[in-house]
């Protein structure tokens, strides 16, 4: 049986790297496309260099390897450095998207492409529901994405994850903490974890629970359709240090910079996801897994 050719954009990124081994292990053809794939060590990838805000390189990349499904997360998720380079974080996640499905559909026009948004986009109905440049990217993203499914019938699914978290590199809230928390351990840093807001709520959903999702996504997802991708369950940023307190191998304590009760509206994943996806790992378990990862960084 001839495996399916998969393309994965940002495969270097923290999602990029769980969902190259993800699918390398179900049985894919894996193409990992990065602006640097030499970081990256996994002999059952092929990974290519690519730019994806370059029109020409990207369309050469997919006339090249004619890809059955494409899995695209590149882009930049920074909301710090939208607000200081807009223009980057539109070319980055809107335009490079807009590229990508043009040269899918002119080179290859039957492949399935699932487009990661993200759940920072505002409402386009609403103005004042923008917060900061990097909304207004993945927003526009999506927007491109349903446009091309609309008006040229490509076979596109949308997934609107959560806070994604678990071993690797991430400069999420938990991996930061964790890695102080390491630093503590086996650096001898001050034992003290300082925190913003221990008040403030995120849902927060294990990466390669994510990346599973991605798979069903790709094979049962329908053209069109946008799936919220969460654990259902916002928690607030006190649960993660005490996490971390409970397994630290050294006693420290924990600050916060003021404690304003920020109450988040609870997501459910779409009917799709909940339907097929295993039993969700563990948010305790994700929380050990970084630690562990941040640890090993350090020995």
């Amino acid at each position: 049986m001839t495996k399916q050719k998969l393309i994965i954009t940002g495969a270097t990124g923290f999602t990029g790297i769980h969902a190259c081994s993800y699918f390398q292990q179900a049985g894919y053809e894996v193409i990992g496309v990065s602006r640097q794939p030499s970081k990256i060590e996994n002999n059952q990838v092929h990974f290519v260099s690519c730019d994806l805000t370059n029109k020409e390189e990207l369309t050469d990349l997919i006339q090249r390897n004619r890809p059955d499904r494409v899995l695209h997360l590149a882009g930049q998720n920074h909301v710090p450095s939208s607000w200081s380079n807009p223009i980057a974080s539109l070319e980055t996640n809107t335009i490079s998207t807009a590229y990508l499905l043009e040269a899918i559909r002119q080179q290859t026009p039957n492949c399935k492409v699932l487009v990661v948004g993200s759940a920072l986009q505002f409402d386009a109905n609403d103005i004042t529901t923008l917060d900061h440049p990097y909304s207004l990217s993945k927003t526009l993203q999506v927007l491109v994405a349903q446009s091309w499914e609309l008006l040229y019938e490509m076979n596109i699914v949308i997934a609107k994850p959560s806070n994604l978290i678990g071993p690797g590199k991430s400069n999420g809230v938990c991996s930061i903490l964790a890695r102080k928390v390491a630093e503590m351990e086996l650096l001898g840093a001050e034992k003290v974890l300082t925190v913003n807001n221990l008040l403030a709520q995120r849902d927060f959903l294990d990466v390669r629970d994510a990346v599973s999702g991605y798979e069903i996504l790709f094979k049962k997802g329908q053209s069109g359709s946008i799936h919220e991708m969460n654990s259902g369950l916002p928690r607030y940023l006190k649960e993660i240090t005490s996490s971390l307190q409970a397994i630290s191998s050294i006693d420290f304590t924990v600050e916060s910079v003021e404690e304003k009760l920020e109450e988040k509206m609870s997501k459910l994943p779409s009917d799709l996801i909940l339907e097929n996806m295993p039993a969700l790992i563990p948010f305790e378990k994700s929380i050990e897994d970084i630690l562990n990862y941040q640890r090993d960084l350090l020995r």
